[in-house]
């Protein structure tokens, strides 16, 4: 990987200077009026041309173009307000940051019903130019009709309030689930089982207790390795009650304003119009997929519950079920036990800045693409990291921004977060990635296998976004394909955090230099075949919850009793009774019915990644079509077809079944 630092004066950049570091450098907030007048100034160059129908050549191109370029305006400052309100240390600067966002997204609505600009692009043919062009006006009109365009005044104009309303009350809700990480007192014996550097980590207050938050470090270690089941299920209960009961009624107007917005749009209910563009096409699609799955993985469901049951009566001969907060533990024993793999022995070997750089190396060679540091482009919050991304000949792809750990009132999560959407000769993609992983200190910052494939994950979109985002139109460049396959990419890229040659580049153990053994790392394959069921069991529940919460009138729909029905269907766990995990489920304001999309692109991504297993990784032919017809293709083209391209075929279930199935049916299971 290219490490080294840039000296010297910037290169010119495609664009002008990042965003980022525009609004780093301005901490009492940015304001959105010239985006908004530029935009504006584009739509009125696109409506007073009055077009007639059917016109084509390059007087449609150039009118079809201001309204990419107004598009373009509003979104690429939204989408890094989002950023900032998520990422940025300084609450005026949130503020500042969520105002903007509200004001870019009601005028992207006004536009959107506007039916002047409906008229201009509607008159427009592109039959005659290329493939990426014809559907992005399209897809593009379609939009429109499905906005509302076509209704009354009246109606537009309360289309438009219900849709500010929803951004006001999306920014509230991720808000209340930033803000509110929890800390549970426990005795030291609590630790019995963490590794040394998290003991050490946690050392007693004066009142002689430890202190584990619920943000990710402290919490996913501590409901792996920690002994005390009471301890884990009194982390995991605060874990589960975020943002309650602030988000209560929060929650309960989101649904109501989709719900309404949803019937003026004619559609039943919100899954039924949110679906209606995707991969899936509708909710009862969704829903079809959903039982399909269950019925798929039921039996290796059962199994691994069994098995869980077992070990836990080991410890509690009168135990009679497995709760959720067993299952970390549980699984790490019976690998550790059963298996001969423990977990723990894996840590020393995934030191962060490691893995980071390795990652970064193999992206390097897979995509054909390079890193170069920028330390001289300031961030939101010291811990950012800039670079550049270059292709082969050392051109400027795009930048990246690394925000890799916690802090106060940042997205507790892990996301890529867009910052410009590309066009080729206008515009470099940007994106930054927020994480929550292990601080490098006076310890070393260790990861998690888990933490290393969500690395893996987040970066497989930070690079779809970059790769993806130079074609001829803001509108279809980057992530901008059908919700419902946005994540195959990323999850296709977890599939080398297994593979001995990928993880031999940088698991390195911190303290000796040995590299990871590769009895260890065939161990590691084998216990990720364990538990498989079970996770695919929790993911179900989360998409019956997302995609249940929205099938109704609000009036109907009792959140508490839908959580209740989505877990008790999809897991085999009891009910946790008394927490409210709905309520900082983040997915419902970005994803809201649509949680099915990561099963769903799972099953994309386990066929894809048989064309590289045919090939045997690194599989450099298989890299290689993959970015060209996948990766760079962005949204120019429906997934189904770039699948077909790269396939040579039409997608299909078979891999997904065979992963979720077969490998257990070679190998007894614990």
């Amino acid at each position: 990987m290219q490490e080294h630092v840039a000296t010297g004066e910037r290169p010119g950049a495609v664009g002008g200077p990042s965003p980022a570091a525009e609004l780093a450098a301005d901490p009492a907030g940015f304001s959105p009026d010239a985006a908004i007048a530029e935009a504006r100034e584009h739509i009125a160059r696109l409506t007073s041309a009055t077009p007639t129908p059917g016109l084509r050549g390059e007087e449609a191109l150039r009118l079809l173009d201001h309204h990419d370029e107004a598009m373009a305006c509003l979104e690429n400052l939204a989408d890094t307000a989002q950023l900032v309100a998520a990422a940025h240390p300084d609450a005026e600067q949130r503020a500042a940051a969520e105002a903007a966002s509200r004001q870019l997204t009601g005028v992207a609505t006004e536009l959107c019903l506007d039916q002047d600009v409906y008229r201009a692009l509607n008159a427009l043919d592109v039959t005659d130019q290329d493939a990426a062009t014809r559907h992005h006006l399209r897809r593009t009109l379609e939009e429109y009709r499905r906005s509302g365009v076509d209704r009354d005044p009246e109606t537009r104009a309360r289309i438009s309030r219900i849709r500010d309303e929803l951004v006001t009350i999306g920014q509230e809700f991720d808000r209340n689930i930033r803000a509110d990480s929890r800390v549970a007192l426990l005795p030291p014996e609590a630790l019995d089982g963490l590794p040394p550097d998290y003991v050490r980590a946690h050392p007693p207050g004066d009142d002689g207790l430890v202190r584990i938050t619920t943000d990710f470090p402290d919490f996913m270690p501590f409901q792996t390795y920690a002994h005390d089941g009471a301890a884990r299920e009194t982390l995991w209960r605060l874990f589960r009650e975020r943002a309650h009961p602030a988000n209560t009624e929060v929650l309960h107007r989101m649904l109501e304003l989709r719900h309404e917005l949803a019937g003026i749009l004619g559609h039943p209910s919100w899954a039924d119009h949110v679906t209606a563009d995707t991969m899936v096409g509708g909710a009862a699609g969704a829903a079809d997929f959903i039982s399909r799955l269950t019925e798929a993985a039921a039996p290796r469901v059962a199994h691994e519950y069994d098995a869980l049951l077992a070990r836990k009566r080991r410890e509690d001969p009168a135990a009679s079920a497995v709760h959720h907060w067993d299952v970390g533990y549980l699984e790490d024993r019976l690998k550790a036990e059963r298996l001969t793999f423990d977990t723990r022995a894996l840590r020393p070997y995934f030191e962060y800045t490691r893995v980071r750089t390795g990652l970064m190396a193999l992206s390097e060679e897979m995509f054909g693409i390079a890193f170069r540091r920028r330390p001289d482009l300031p961030g939101w919050h010291p811990d950012v990291e800039a670079y550049e991304v270059l292709d082969e000949a050392g051109g400027l792809l795009g930048r990246i921004f690394l925000d890799m750990h916690p802090r106060a009132d940042k997205f507790p999560h892990a996301g890529m977060f867009r910052m410009v959407n590309g066009k080729a000769g206008r515009r470099v993609p940007e994106c930054a990635l927020l994480c929550n992983l292990p601080r490098p200190g006076a310890e070393p910052a260790l990861l998690l296998h888990s933490q290393v494939r969500t690395l893996f994950h987040e970066f497989g979109h930070l690079v779809h976004h970059v790769v993806g985002g130079h074609q001829p139109w803001h509108g279809v460049s980057g992530l901008t394909t059908e919700r419902d396959f946005v994540e195959a990419p990323s999850q296709m890229l977890e599939e080398w955090t297994l593979d001995p040659e990928t993880l031999a580049r940088f698991a390195v153990h911190h303290e000796t230099g040995e590299p990871l053994p590769a009895e260890t790392v065939a161990a590691l394959r084998a216990s990720e075949e364990f538990g498989r069921g079970l996770a695919v069991a929790r993911q179900l529940s989360y998409a019956a919850l997302s995609l249940e919460l929205h099938r109704g009138a609000p009036e109907d729909i009792d959140p508490p009793a839908t959580e209740r029905a989505a877990l008790t269907t999809h897991t085999p766990f009891p009910y946790p009774e008394g927490v409210h995990l709905h309520l900082a489920f983040t997915h419902l304001n970005s994803y809201s019915a649509l949680y099915y999309t990561y099963l769903w692109s799972q099953v994309i991504a386990k066929d894809l990644f048989t064309r590289f297993e045919a090939e045997g990784l690194p599989a450099p032919k298989s890299c290689r079509a993959y970015r060209d017809t996948v990766l760079a293709a962005g949204g120019s083209a429906p997934a189904a077809e770039s699948i077909r391209t790269f396939l040579g075929r039409g997608h299909a279930f078979d891999a997904y079944r065979r992963w979720l199935n077969e490998d257990a049916a070679q190998r007894p299971l614990p």
